[in-house]
């Protein structure tokens, strides 16, 4: 939802793109119907279904008020670093962008993992940069201050990624509240995502 205009770029310039879905999306018992939709979306997006794994562990329910294990959620995400040699890792900021519990507590199991250097020396983590309010909802007008502010890594689309990102967003049907299309049609994360850099701590560090 928040990082198409990075991944259309990524896999426009031909890029291994893969998808780590910790989560089936069941919260209103739909979790079914919710993997074909990320799987179509991402099919839209230019993802094969080969490079998305999805995640449906009992400890890790599909809720916005449900705390995670970090513990848990960061073995997920170092076991599939090291399966595929990845080396850029893009997640969530603190606040999950919406505050939504369980994308907090993905950026949290990557702050973790880069804290206690867990992580490969040839992987780098960015987190998403999150705006307030005004900036989030200003669409294609916010794209001057995502250039000139700093950041690691800017993603920008014009108007032809733009219709696929739409395209994508509504392919996730039961998602699809009225708020939504506010989002899909005025949100600045439909055209432009920024990045700053997760700092890596020591390797082998030994935590007690």
């Amino acid at each position: 939802m928040f990082f198409a205009p990075t991944i259309l770029r990524l896999v426009e310039s031909n890029a291994s793109v893969h998808v780590l879905c910790l989560s089936a999306g069941n919260y209103y018992n739909q979790g079914a119907q919710r993997k074909q939709e990320l799987l179509h979306s991402c099919a839209v997006l230019g993802i094969p279904d080969s490079r998305i794994t999805i995640v449906d562990h009992k400890k890790l329910p599909d809720d916005p008020k449900a705390e995670w294990s970090i513990s848990l959620v960061s073995s997920l995400i170092v076991n599939h670093i090291r399966a595929h040699s990845f080396n850029m890792v893009l997640t969530f900021d603190g606040r999950g962008v919406s505050g939504h519990a369980n994308h907090i507590a993905i950026h949290k199991a990557v702050s973790h993992l880069a804290s206690t250097g867990q992580v490969p020396n040839d992987c780098c983590l960015l987190s998403l940069v999150t705006v307030g309010l005004f900036r989030k909802y200003i669409s294609f007008l916010e794209l001057p201050l995502s250039w000139l502010l700093p950041s690691c890594l800017r993603c920008f689309i014009g108007s032809r990624g733009y219709r696929q990102a739409k395209e994508a967003m509504f392919c996730h049907r039961t998602q699809l509240l009225w708020f939504r299309y506010l989002y899909i049609f005025f949100s600045r994360y439909m055209f432009v995502n920024t990045f700053q850099m997760i700092p890596q701590g020591p390797k082998n560090l030994k935590i007690y």
